[in-house]
């Protein structure tokens, strides 16, 4: 599961987890601990804090200690890499069902002495944005069917399951009502809000300097990282109107724009040798 489901926006350690992957792999892949410590305090981690926040992602083998011409620091895990290739898609190119575009529907029956594994399915199916027609079936747009399917296939519950890809769902209840009962879109709305307030706050004057910059743009990240996961990406027709994803992703876009550059100059400015 992405670590990114294992963390609240804005904490310590979600922020570590954001300056990892906007960053680490700009610089190939290291960075020494006194320079991910001063970038943590960057964002108003003190640095006792971020020690702690930094071994909680070490023990998700997010980060392994790695000395380099003689310096304490950090290398990405050996899973790390793809992890967040994988995140980059999500985060930075959101996709979005079109009309009439097919869906994907997860069936499972998993024996009750593996409830710890049903337990276990039903809560990432929920964190890549599946809704929940019943309890034992399970929705989201085709284009996330790899992703249900690579979960199936890292718990081991291949034998348990069918999927199904259709083109069409019909019931008593149009498919715009029924979508409002598979899924809970005013919590995904109030994601979409926060982001919302967050941001604008963040847009509202200019950084004063690279520092600020850097702030502002690795909080805005962080606010947005969990939404692409848990905002499924359904089409607008199916969304209640003055649907608040839609400002939310403008200022998603305005907030790269703007401080993307400055704060990757002054990442590279605050790891550059003396």
């Amino acid at each position: 599961m992405p670590d990114d489901a294992e963390s609240r926006p804005g904490s310590a350690t979600s922020l570590v987890r954001s300056v990892i992957g906007l960053y680490l792999r700009r610089l190939d892949g290291w960075i020494a601990s006194a320079d991910l410590i001063a970038l943590l305090e960057d964002l108003g981690v003190p640095a006792a804090l971020g020690r702690t926040a930094i071994a909680r992602v070490k023990q998700k083998n997010l980060l392994v200690s790695e000395r380099n011409s003689g310096a304490a620091g950090y290398r990405l895990g050996e899973d790390a890499a793809a992890m967040l290739r994988a995140g980059d898609r999500r985060i930075f190119a959101p996709r979005r069902m079109a009309a009439g575009d097919s869906w994907c529907l997860l069936s499972f029956s998993i024996p009750e002495h593996d409830r710890a594994l049903r337990h276990q399915l039903r809560r990432r199916l929920r964190w890549i944005g599946c809704g929940t027609v019943s309890p034992a079936l399970w929705i989201c747009p085709a284009f996330l069917a790899g992703e249900v399917e690579e979960i199936l296939d890292e718990l081991a519950l291949r034998e348990h399951s069918t999927v199904f890809i259709a083109t069409d769902a019909r019931g008593a209840a149009s498919l715009r009502d029924s979508v409002a009962t598979w899924w809970d879109l005013p919590r995904i709305a109030a994601l979409h809000e926060g982001f919302i307030a967050e941001s604008s706050g963040l847009l509202s004057t200019s950084p004063t300097d690279g520092a600020d910059a850097f702030s502002r743009y690795v909080r805005g990240i962080d606010s947005w990282r969990p939404i692409p996961y848990l905002d499924p990406g359904l089409g607008v027709e199916l969304l209640p109107a003055h649907w608040a994803g839609d400002h939310s992703e403008q200022l998603f876009a305005r907030l790269g724009a703007r401080l993307a550059e400055p704060a990757l100059a002054h990442v590279l400015a605050r790891v550059a040798p003396n």
